[in-house]
């Protein structure tokens, strides 16, 4: 067996460098990502046109589910490689392949052009793009952990997580302004392809970043030996329940994630009465405060709390409040969607300024990448990006708008078991 490399020198304080080059992709991944489920409602007509309504948005939320079902594909893959060529190569090559993913969607012909040809296109879209984001996420927090000083893994892990909530903000920004604008005109049909080709630019201008920043820091390498056993396959042998942890823990966090964050803007609109413009500027609002909230919870837990106990408060707060939230926002419209519209971006943003680190710190470094990512992809992907569709699903079949409310109390429940049952390494020393 091929003896692995010396891990990566400490640093003596968090580098800028290495925080940018950690941030820049996700910015870009979750931008491009937070656009097509913000624009579903306009993207559904266009691509999956029916006299039903929700059957159309049910079309066009199958295409961001889909996009999620290929992500612990894109984990396992570039999980191997950056655990055997390095981290640097799997941060390149994500936000390579999403530029060339979201200016593609930008591009692409309607129904009415081009038929049934033209969802096809879409979903095959939506695959690439998955694939990418499945090795970008975990690829920059295991960068940004392995190289952060001691006592401040929370904080540098959290930056993937800023980077994320900007490219969300970003988008939710954008797309207000641009369905704002548009209103009901004829434009609606095109204004929304502006924003994924200035998707384009950002790959570009995160692949300048990532290209001269990726070198300015240590990133571990793991020589290939053929008698070396696949990362994943240790992983499943050396940390079995960790896996299964972790894949318990961000299928909840995923459900969670995507019904108040994605999903709960299409809600407000299309059962609450409240135009589209509104809800997209009240989830822009709790972007925002996520962005502020993210960094503090990872320092937070990084100097007085740790990370489990921080994130069973999360969850269980979340489930406290999800069918109050549901309920006021059905029945007394844009009065209710602002304040649970926040709330719930501030509690998701304790989740996503602790996660990071908590689950990296789960695994042993030679197959830290590969783990994570599988496991992360697999609750995220799967359970968290169909949460839009069966919302949507539920309430179809069961007639009842409040449906959401229920699966999103599920959900934070089990995220909160998952995260007792978790091994906290908060304060020990990075295996």
């Amino acid at each position: 067996m091929t003896a692995l490399q010396e891990p990566p020198p400490i640093r003596a304080r968090l580098s800028a460098e290495a925080l940018a080059a950690g941030a820049v992709g996700n910015l870009l991944e979750w931008y491009d990502f937070g656009l097509y489920g913000l624009f579903a409602p306009v993207l559904a007509p266009l691509f999956f046109p029916s006299a039903d309504p929700l059957a159309s948005l049910i079309g066009a939320y199958g295409g961001f589910a889909l996009g999620f079902a290929v992500r612990p594909l894109g984990g396992a893959v570039l999980g191997h490689l950056g655990d055997r060529i390095g981290r640097g190569f799997v941060l390149i090559a994500s936000v390579v392949l999403m530029g060339a993913a979201t200016s593609a969607m930008a591009l692409l012909p309607s129904y009415h052009r081009i038929g049934i040809a033209a969802p096809i296109l879409l979903l095959l879209v939506r695959i690439l793009q998955g694939f990418s984001v499945g090795g970008e996420f975990t690829g920059s927090v295991c960068y940004l952990v392995e190289t952060a000083p001691p006592g401040r893994r929370g904080l540098a892990g959290s930056f993937a997580n800023i980077g994320s909530t900007s490219g969300v903000l970003l988008a939710a920004g954008i797309a207000a302004a641009t369905v704002t604008l548009a209103g009901d005109t004829p434009a609606r049909e095109w204004a929304w392809r502006l924003p994924f080709l200035f998707g384009g630019v950002l790959a570009l201008l995160a692949y300048l970043v990532r290209r001269r920043l990726i070198h300015s820091g240590p990133t571990p390498k793991i020589p290939a030996s053929k008698d070396q056993p696949p990362p994943l396959r240790q992983a499943l042998r050396q940390s079995p329940r960790a896996m299964v942890y972790a894949v318990l823990f961000t299928s909840g966090y995923g459900v969670v994630n995507y019904l108040t964050m994605v999903f709960l803007p299409t809600f407000a609109s299309q059962f609450g009465g409240i135009a589209e413009s509104t809800a997209l500027r009240a989830n822009t609002a709790a972007q925002a405060v996520a962005l502020c909230v993210v960094p503090l919870a990872g320092w937070a837990t990084d100097r007085w709390l740790r990370r489990r106990t921080m994130l069973m408060i999360a969850f269980i707060a979340e489930t406290a409040v999800a069918w109050a939230a549901f309920a006021l926002i059905r029945h007394d419209g844009a009065a209710a969607l602002w304040p649970a519209q926040i709330l719930f971006g501030a509690l998701l943003a304790l989740v996503m300024g602790t996660a990071p680190a908590m689950l990296s710190e789960l695994f042993r470094r030679d197959y830290r990448l590969s783990g994570y990512s599988v496991s992360f992809n697999i609750g995220i992907g799967i359970a968290g990006g169909t949460a839009p569709l069966i919302a949507t699903a539920l309430i179809l079949v069961t007639g009842n708008p409040l449906a959401p409310a229920w699966y999103l109390m599920a959900a934070g429940a089990l995220a909160a078991g998952a995260a007792f049952l978790m091994t906290d390494r908060s304060r020990q020393p990075l295996q």
